[in-house]
């Protein structure tokens, strides 16, 4: 494994009958165990369990059944709104190129399929379907820097259109933003992609969780509405500065948990070592 892809794993069974490195739900050439069936409903001699067979009561031939490993495929979804091309040594949107062709990456290492959603203002957002190959990774993350390059921030669009895309689908999902918006959004949005393992990536930039240190004037602008303001940094709004950001948190995981979820915090830096351990941590 490269020092860029990380180890994922699926919250179910994937149900795709391609066959790939994750437990799936289809009956197959697989090595976990299923249960018995009848010989003439298997038909796969190989497979006779002759112990079964003497235990039956009606003295059929029982075979073993095994569900089949099964691929499955990976799908971002990545806000590009304004607020995303944030940052103070990097842009938000980069730690999310960066993330997004790792996980192309780690798709291809482990034969699943990857695509990507952009989420913006645009009519259902731009749209890669699924697809295979060495260099889907790559593709995906240029994507997104062209856009950074390019300063094509979007305002806000409707993150409905986008998630409509991948509703009743299956396979792993990261939903990819700094979540600076209403969060009855996000609440309906898991609710669409109800059928898939969801991982809310909450992308930020540590400018924006702690407060100057120093006291004085700081002028401010809203990403989204361009909006300024003068805020003067002493004690007290450091306090609630930091205040609101837990209040945030706490929001954030509360959508997540009520829905059997666990955001994945991305600051100032993409580390794939941090992802395999979230997922190892519980997240299957």
């Amino acid at each position: 494994m490269s020092a860029r892809e990380f180890h994922y794993r699926l919250q179910r069974a994937a149900a795709g009958y391609r066959p790939g490195a994750h437990a799936g739900s289809s009956l197959g050439t697989g090595d976990r165990f299923a249960g018995h069936a009848r010989l003439l409903d298997v038909p796969d001699p190989r497979r006779i369990d002759l112990r079964a067979t003497l235990r039956s009561k009606r003295r059929e031939w029982l075979v073993r059944t095994y569900r089949q490993r099964a691929a499955t495929p990976l799908h971002a979804i990545v806000d590009v709104s304004a607020s995303m091309y944030f940052g103070v040594h990097r842009r938000k949107l980069e730690l999310a190129a960066d993330l997004v062709e790792s996980m192309g990456d780690s798709a291809f290492r482990a034969g699943d399929p990857a695509g990507l959603v952009i989420f913006g203002a645009t009519e259902g957002g731009e749209f890669m379907p699924a697809r295979r190959g060495r260099g889907i990774g790559r593709a995906m993350g240029d994507k997104l820097r062209q856009r950074v390059r390019d300063s094509r921030a979007d305002p806000p669009g409707s993150l409905q259109r986008a998630t409509d895309r991948l509703a009743g689908r299956e396979g792993l999902v990261f939903l990819v933003s700094d979540f600076h918006w209403p969060l009855d959004e996000l609440a309906a949005a898991l609710d669409r992609l109800h059928r898939a393992s969801v991982v809310p990536v909450v992308v930020w930039d540590r400018a924006e969780l702690e407060p100057p240190l120093e006291a004085g004037l700081l002028e401010v602008r809203d990403a989204e509405t361009n909006g300024v303001r003068a805020l003067w940094v002493n004690r007290a709004l450091r306090a609630r500065w930091l205040e609101r950001v837990g209040e945030r948190r706490a929001a954030l995981g509360s959508v997540c948990a009520a829905r059997a979820l666990r955001p994945f915090y991305l600051i100032d830096r993409f580390d794939p070592d941090a992802l395999s351990r979230y997922f190892l941590e519980g997240y299957a």
